[in-house]
């Protein structure tokens, strides 16, 4: 798996978190890929700011921060 991390969470681990957590309330149209890349989790952080309350929000922030680390 190719994993970008900050901290202990990687990008993937938030992205299945995401699905866990918000997946029938923000990201109900949205299939979860088995091994997501960053791009993957990127796509879901707009219905995540969008349909998760503040904490989907923070969510979101949280593995835009993620992603955005490597570069």
């Amino acid at each position: 798996m190719n994993d970008v991390s900050a901290g202990t969470e990687t990008f993937a681990t938030l992205y299945h978190r995401a699905f866990a957590e918000y997946g029938a309330q923000a990201l109900w149209n949205m299939r979860p890929r088995e091994d997501p890349t960053p791009a993957d989790a990127l796509a879901i952080t707009k219905a995540l700011r969008t349909h998760g309350g503040m904490q989907g929000r923070r969510l979101a922030e949280h593995i835009e921060q993620v992603c955005h680390a490597a570069h």
